[in-house]
């Protein structure tokens, strides 16, 4: 629509209007009854999977077998390396390297500093770079400096490569949330987030059994301590997947150049875009940009509501801390919170499907969250009973809505490219930023198990991030509405005879298309 203007001929103008009615087109559906074994699969997978043709249902697969898969397994190296550090720190490194009082605590801090301060950046680059390149480049860095790490000779150069492994990680979560959120459609998005969320309960396990291992059967091998063959592992496994990133992520729809896609399935794939809603980059990233993103809504309520989701759920990451200080034994100190992992993956997927299934996120982004007032209001008031604060802990993991929620901010956002890659981003930072420091005050070491600040501070997020999604729900429906009787405008602009369309009319009708407030 942009093309419009009052310079354009009426000709012109009926031209530009038939290929966007066309780009707007719903793809064609099937009517045929499905089978017992189909209803099934509609089921468990996408609700609408028989309902698409199979040129469609062909390029989801090839989107799942190569976007869908390189994002979670990259997702999955990340967490590897996140649990990587205190795994090291406890296997021999914390030695090797004389770490002492704070020191440790200041390679978290640095990674976390750095962290946070690139979410943004990092989005807005690839409006201008390809992703594929920009994720394969931090990839290639964060391989080289994994690999440093198992060189480092103090805890100086730990310092120095924490601080480079947050420089290249900082891009890979909100980039895979803003690609994943630009191929998919809503029957599809958030189940598939859901997946690749996973990779972070999966992760965290998996470093503990491979340091393990890897200590158990390599400690001193070709004079390396385990700690340090931790990290070549990890760095081997990471080198094939920096190539994979470069030729399997097929950048967003409206510029892909992905060699396995088909000229019709790239051009399926932004007609899936525009019939999701989904509208196109505009390339134009400057100060205009961010002064239009705060002056709506969405920024306003969606970033602050993560922050009060991720902080009402960070009660499991006390569990071990409990269970070390009441004086549960080693082997339960790792079983417990093993069991607690095992308990949010297989809930992380069932709220991906159910949100596919439905069309709601609100409700599954509520629900779990009103179910975690018990356990956050169990640590709060922190009765007598161990058995109850047990419960509470292992219980609070399965109130981890973090794929329904961006799930659902990929569609509130659907309106501008800019805008929703701006806030998945920014959402994370306020995160990161609060998780920098706020610990270090209502989580006290002095005041544990007990922490009475720590978990009523949980208890009181939840509470907030409840009353938000409620918001949230109020003010998405209202955008809706607005939504709903601009395209109404749309479609009355369509069906005009061209000779009866005035340029003024035209422009006038763009310039309502661009409000979304």
């Amino acid at each position: 629509m942009a093309a419009l203007s009052a310079q354009a001929n009426p000709s012109a103008i009926a031209a530009v209007m038939t290929d966007a009615h066309a780009y707007h087109a719903p793809l064609e559906k099937s009517t045929r009854k499905l089978t017992p074994w189909q209803k099934f699969i509609t089921f468990i997978w996408d609700a609408d999977f028989y309902d698409k043709t199979p040129e469609e249902r062909w390029l989801v697969h090839k989107l799942d077998c190569t976007l869908l898969t390189v994002l979670t397994f990259g997702w999955l190296m990340k967490y590897i390396d996140q649990s990587n550090l205190t795994n090291a720190y406890v296997s021999g490194m914390q030695t090797d390297l004389k770490i002492t009082g704070n020191q440790y605590t200041y390679m978290t801090t640095i990674y976390n500093a750095v962290y946070c301060i690139l979410q943004v950046p990092s989005n807005m680059v690839v409006l201008k770079v390809r992703p594929s390149y920009w994720l394969a480049g931090c990839e290639i860095g964060w391989t080289i400096f994994t690999f440093a790490q198992a060189g480092a000779k103090n805890y100086q150069m730990m310092y120095a490569f924490r601080f480079f492994i947050a420089f290249f990680e900082a891009a890979f979560q909100p980039v895979s949330f803003f690609l994943l959120g630009s191929w998919y459609t809503k029957p599809e998005l958030a189940k598939r987030v859901a997946i690749w969320f996973v990779a972070s309960p999966a992760g965290s396990a998996f470093s503990s059994y491979m340091q393990a291992g890897i200590y158990n059967g390599m400690d001193g091998l070709a004079g390396l301590a385990g700690w340090r063959w931790l990290y070549i592992i990890c760095g081997i496994m990471s080198a094939p997947f920096a190539a994979s990133v470069f030729f399997l992520v097929p950048d967003f729809p409206e510029n892909t150049k992905a060699w396995f896609l088909t000229d019709k399935e790239k051009e399926m794939g932004r007609a899936r875009a525009a019939r999701n809603g989904t509208k196109p980059m505009t390339g134009i990233v400057n100060f205009g940009t961010f002064k239009e993103i705060i002056k709506h809504w969405r920024f306003w309520v969606l970033v602050p509501t993560y922050l009060f989701y991720a902080w009402g759920v960070q009660a499991y990451q006390y569990f071990a801390i409990y269970l070390k200080d009441v004086g549960y034994s080693v082997a339960m100190r790792n079983i417990l919170p093993g069991c607690a992992f095992v308990i949010e993956i297989p809930t992380i997927i069932i709220y991906g499907m159910i949100a596919d299934k439905t069309g709601s996120r609100f409700l599954v982004c509520l629900i779990p969250l009103l179910a975690n007032v018990c356990p956050t209001m169990i640590l709060a008031i922190y009765p007598n009973s161990d058995h109850l604060r047990v419960f509470a802990f292992m219980f609070s993991t399965t109130a981890f809505i973090t794929a329904i929620f961006y799930t659902w901010v990929n569609e509130i956002c659907n309106g501008s490219t800019e805008e929703r890659g701006f806030i998945i981003a920014a959402t994370n930072t306020l995160f990161y930023a609060f998780n920098a420091f706020l610990p270090t005050i209502v989580f006290l070491q002095t005041d544990g198990p007990r922490f009475p600040k720590g978990f009523a501070t949980i208890a009181g997020a939840n509470f907030a991030a409840i009353i938000c999604m409620v918001i949230i729900y109020f003010m998405h429906n209202r955008q809706l509405r607005q939504e709903a009787a601009v395209a109404h405008v749309e479609e009355a602009s369509y069906q005009q005879p061209v000779e009866a369309i005035d340029e003024k009319d035209v422009v006038s009708n763009v310039t309502v298309l661009g409000a979304r407030e």
